[in-house]
């Protein structure tokens, strides 16, 4: 699998659930996830693909530099398209990119490092995959919907526990 077709996977997986809430249990802060909603989780996931995106005709990538779109949040419709736009004129050649981030709240130092255009799609990856996990969460204590068995789990995770049962 490539790593388009695993950013295929992570929104065609994003995209079935959410469509399978309503607009009030998408946006519904959830105290398991620390007064977050899933929309703010589905959210930060779209931003930081569009900040790549961004970042990349730039040569430059800065993901504490999103916009942080309340609509995307709250409109279940609104994220499933700004995911299909993401797919539509995403995918491109690896090339050399400078991270520039911030580790600290401190102060507004910010940090720049030598990266690639598949090494941050790969970060993306993981980090919604991370995100993915809190979002089942918060749809198992605002839903009766079921996600699929490895919805917001590792790929490596998913290939050790079958490891583990033999399979």
């Amino acid at each position: 699998m490539t790593l388009q077709e695993s950013v295929e996977n992570i929104f065609d997986q994003l995209e079935h659930s959410i469509l399978g809430l309503s607009d009030e249990q998408y946006a519904q802060k959830i105290e398991t996830l620390f007064g977050a909603s899933i929309g703010e989780h589905v959210r930060h996931v779209i931003e930081l693909f569009i900040c790549l995106q961004e970042g990349y005709e730039h040569g430059t990538v800065n993901y504490e530099n999103r916009k942080r779109d309340v609509t995307i949040q709250t409109s279940r419709h609104k994220a499933i398209e700004i995911m299909r736009r993401i797919r539509q004129s995403f995918f491109e050649k690896n090339k050399e990119l400078i991270l520039l981030a911030g580790y600290c709240e401190h102060t507004n130092e910010v940090l720049s490092f030598a990266t690639n255009y598949y090494r941050e799609l790969a970060y993306n990856i993981e980090h919604s995959i991370h995100h993915m996990a809190l979002i089942r969460i918060g749809i198992s204590e605002v839903s009766d919907l079921t996600v699929p068995e490895g919805y917001g789990v590792a790929p490596s995770t998913i290939k050790y526990r079958r490891k583990l049962r033999g399979g």
